[in-house]
């Protein structure tokens, strides 16, 4: 039921009202799992996260085809450029909110007046139709096997984990989200910035890494590139730029709940993964 994430959308980039998205975004997740499809909004107010008043306008949904309130959205020039501002890489509700009152209100004005724009939202804007695509499981196999292969070049004592919507089986990811491991970068050490820039470096010589948005010590956001390979055809989506995001941590071992409610013992990737997801999300 994509109307709920549309709503979520509007509640987050829009009316700024977080509880109603967090609401939305909740519901849209739990009804995506559910093994069958939902008929009745009866049947979805069972699940674990819909409420009295969601299954009222799934049951609307179902009935007419279609949601009064998201129609009404939908008329409303001010939420529809807010949200489509918003699915460029580094414009936030506030900033969309801001270009939108400064009479942008499109991709295409947007294009025309760059000097607004900082270096990362530049880089969201020249990349906006390819980071619209969603990236296939087979790609990321690839993109996986590149990194790995580049990262233990660098140095084998490295893990490289890609995680996020991949790790959990996903058939799409919307980005790369890698957790980086060195056994030289221990819980008592200070920050070891080198760690991270050497395999930085590695994939922007490889040509791998086409942009980069940010580098710190520990944490780099930028874009990669898969090369064309000869026989691919002219429409092949595997050559598309694609968000990365690297972050260098501490390997650890400490309970936590990874994306479940069953509190889990774990070593190293996973308990990784789940803090950083907890800290970027």
């Amino acid at each position: 039921m994509t109307f709920l994430s549309e709503l979520a959308n509007y509640e987050k980039n829009v009316t700024r009202a977080l509880f109603k998205h967090n609401a939305y975004r909740k519901a849209a997740s739990v009804i995506a799992k559910y093994p069958t499809k939902i008929t009745t909004g009866d049947e979805a107010k069972k699940l674990d996260g819909v409420g009295d008043k969601i299954s009222k306008k799934i049951d609307e949904f179902l009935q007419t085809g279609k949601l009064q309130k998201l129609e009404k959205i939908r008329k409303d020039d001010t939420s529809e450029s807010i949200n489509l501002l918003t699915r460029v890489s580094g414009i936030g509700p506030a900033a969309a909110r801001k270009l939108f009152d400064d009479g942008i209100k499109s991709i295409e004005d947007l294009r025309k007046k760059q000097d607004k724009l900082n270096h990362h939202q530049k880089i969201g804007l020249k990349h906006f139709e390819d980071f619209e695509q969603r990236i296939p499981r087979s790609e990321m196999e690839r993109l996986e096997a590149v990194i790995i292969d580049l990262v233990e070049e660098v140095d084998d004592s490295y893990t490289a984990t890609i995680c996020g919507s991949y790790r959990r089986g996903a058939v799409s990811s919307g980005d790369i989200d890698i957790l980086l491991t060195h056994p030289d970068f221990k819980a008592e050490d200070g920050k070891k910035p080198a760690l991270l820039h050497a395999v930085v470096n590695k994939l922007v010589d490889f040509k791998f890494v086409t942009d980069t948005i940010s580098l710190g010590d520990t944490k780099f956001m930028g874009v990669c590139r898969l090369a064309k390979e000869a026989d691919a055809d002219e429409d092949d989506n595997a050559n598309l730029f694609r968000r990365i995001d690297i972050r260098l941590i501490r390997p650890i071992s400490t309970p936590v709940v990874p994306y479940t409610s069953q509190a889990v013992t774990c070593s190293t990737s996973i308990c990784e993964e789940s803090l950083w997801r907890m800290d970027s999300h």
